[in-house]
């Protein structure tokens, strides 16, 4: 018996906003890198979900992908920035500080409601047992 129904549900919310979270994280802290292992500047990444049936009447959440958005950053002129190219152009990475904090407001607002879910699930199931004492 589910003592708590749909709370893998939430859990798996949980988890996924939980993954996000990390990657606007990720996002904002190269929104500056201007080289990175692949040799050119930091690409943004973005995360995107899916919902699955585990069983009969369950779904749940999961992190389908983290892909890198590959449209171009700015190129900036900057002559003096040791990865400009002959023309004195910095190739900037295609990260929005303005996108990421609106994808930071929503991934949270989100973790949140789950969160809340998962407390209001835990009370009346709290209520339930005490009804049988």
């Amino acid at each position: 018996m589910d003592l708590i129904p749909g709370i893998n549900q939430t859990a798996s919310a949980l988890e996924a906003n939980k993954l996000r979270l990390e990657v606007i994280a990720q996002n904002i802290a190269n929104a500056h890198t201007t080289l990175d292992e692949s040799g050119g500047p930091y690409q943004r990444q973005t995360v995107s979900f899916e919902s699955m049936l585990t069983d009969v009447n369950k779904a749940s959440v999961r992190v389908a992908e983290v892909s890198k958005d590959t449209t171009l950053g700015p190129a900036v002129y900057n002559p003096s920035h040791p990865h400009a190219d002959e023309q004195g152009m910095v190739q900037m990475p295609n990260v929005s500080m303005t996108q990421e904090m609106v994808d930071m407001i929503t991934a949270s607002r989100a973790y949140e409601a789950n969160l809340s879910v998962a407390k209001t699930s835990r009370q009346m199931a709290e209520r339930a047992l005490e009804i049988g004492r």
